[in-house]
């Protein structure tokens, strides 16, 4: 009965974001509107729609997945560095970039998208930076999009018993739905309800679930003796300072530096009504994040001690932690009055799946149509356009389908990848065009393509003799070429100057 209950909180859930589709749909005739509103976006939907489509599956199974592990691989230090990177992350990316991101992306000739930006920001005629740009948003993409559609595939797995591939399939349909039919305007506003849902499910959970066992004396005592430590977890298992070292320390907690280089979060920044309504969204996003990061962490931890109480030994061993969330709804609310709570607790995994996977398939999309085929069909209007960016969409979505295939393909470890290579390929170049005024596109073009290239090269060949994470690395070389090569080549042209000097005083 639980089950058919679930199910019918769900299908409710969906078919609400497909309304949101439709009826946007007509309201979405440009490539401004299509891509970013209108620029019309108020104070909650950019801050919330900003968090939840940054945060994804990733912080009701990815995160809560590591933590799971408690003292195993690190488990509880990797999860509380790469939370307390984020939360910093998300801060300075809101107080140093969001405001002037904002202002230059419309000085710079109304730029709509990441690379168009960038291209408009150093008069770049070769449209390398764009090009070059738009290839690796497509390749980290796709990454990230599996990640989102995998995590969906195992939330219908694990609840409906459904085989992976179908699984697959049906999430991977409903997203694809709303943000072909609505574009920025849809995803922005299904994106304020996902992140309600998810903040709301990731708080109150983890407490339910302590009061269940007893109290937090209760978990400590269950989780001391899963680990074999009579003392409990105390700071050093926490921090991992002694056992994982502060090199490992430092480069996990080198999460938040991806923040910079988001284009799906960069382009809320760009979306919204006025700059001044920045700094309240500021607020209202840091509550959001400090709260859900810590209760993410929280909930691998308590989950473990509460499985425990469940299943065997052998059972909890095996047992994968990335469905922790999962297993605590299906455990703790059952009955028919609890499964519908149950079930509006469990859409919360599916919001921060779409929230995520809808704003990675249309800033994509945007790579594609904006960055790519407008310079070649020079010709096009917007409606034509906005219709090449739907059918990218489509084409986006199974390619990120057949990456998905893999069922015991680890949510974690796609997002740390995809996160990596754009923190790296254009966090620093983001970040300087902001504030650097030598910085010219020479420059810009060498660290988008070192920073991109570094992620692919230490992750598939030198992390597997040194273990630390290619982001910290990717992004100190990104920097390093941005400022040499700018250096070594001439000044920006006396119009660019010109321009970042008016730039600069409207910051004054």
């Amino acid at each position: 009965m639980d089950v058919q209950i679930h199910a019918i909180v769900l299908t409710i859930y969906l078919l609400g974001m497909m309304f949101v589709g439709l009826y946007f749909f007509k309201r979405s005739e440009s490539q401004s509107d299509y891509f970013l509103g209108g620029r019309n976006l108020n104070v909650w939907v950019t801050s919330m729609s900003a968090q939840a489509s940054d945060m994804s599956g990733w912080l009701l199974m990815g995160l809560p997945g590591a933590a799971f592990l408690l003292t195993e691989n690190h488990g509880i230090p990797e999860a509380l560095w790469t939370a307390i990177g984020l939360g910093i992350g998300t801060y300075l990316n809101w107080l140093f970039v969001a405001k002037r991101l904002r202002q230059y992306s419309e000085i710079s000739n109304d730029s709509i998208t990441i690379p168009t930006y960038l291209e408009n920001r150093f008069k770049d005629k070769t449209s390398l930076i764009k090009l070059i740009s738009a290839i690796f948003i497509v390749i980290f993409f796709l990454i990230y999009t599996a990640a989102q559609f995998s995590a969906g595939a195992k939330l219908f797995n694990a609840i409906f018993d459904l085989d992976y591939s179908l699984a697959l399939i049906i999430g991977a349909v409903v997203i694809v739905s709303y943000t072909f039919l609505g574009g920025f305007l849809a995803v922005c506003w299904t994106d304020l309800v996902q992140g309600i849902i998810m903040f709301f499910a990731i708080t109150i959970l983890p407490i339910v679930a302590v009061t269940k066992l007893g109290g937090v004396v209760q978990v400590s005592t269950i989780n001391s003796a899963l680990t074999n430590l009579p003392n409990g977890l105390g700071f050093y298992e926490w921090t991992g300072i002694k056992s994982a070292g502060w090199l490992w320390i430092i480069s996990t907690a080198a999460w938040g530096l991806g923040y910079f280089g988001q284009p799906h979060i960069l382009t809320r920044f760009m979306g919204i009504r006025q700059a001044k309504e920045i700094k309240p969204a500021r607020r209202i996003a840091m509550v959001w994040v400090t709260f859900s990061l810590a209760a993410g962490v929280l909930v691998g931890i308590i989950g473990k001690a509460y499985m425990s109480t469940v299943v065997s030994t052998d059972a909890l061993a095996v047992m994968d932690g990335e469905k922790i969330f999962i297993y605590l709804v299906q455990n703790i609310l059952q009955g028919p009055g609890l499964a519908i709570l149950a079930g509006i607790l469990l859409t919360a995994i599916l919001a921060a799946i779409m929230s995520t996977a809808d704003s990675q398939l249309l800033v994509t999309s945007s790579a594609i149509s904006e960055d790519i085929a407008k310079n070649i069909f020079k010709d096009l209007g917007d409606k034509q356009m906005a219709w090449i960016s739907r059918v990218s969409v489509l084409v986006i979505a199974f390619v990120a389908y057949l990456l998905a295939r893999n069922p015991e393909g680890s949510v974690f470890d796609l997002v740390a990848y995809a996160w990596a290579g754009f923190g790296a390929a254009f966090g620093p170049a983001i970040l300087m065009s902001l504030y650097w005024k030598r910085m010219n596109w020479q420059g810009t073009l060498a660290g988008i393509i070192s920073g991109g290239v570094m992620v692919i090269f230490w992750r598939t060949v030198v992390k597997a003799y040194f273990n630390l994470y290619e982001l910290l690395p990717a992004f100190l070389v990104s920097v390093i070429m941005i400022v040499v090569v700018s250096l070594l080549t001439a000044e920006p042209e006396e119009a660019i100057q010109k321009e970042f000097d008016e730039f600069i005083a409207i910051q004054e």
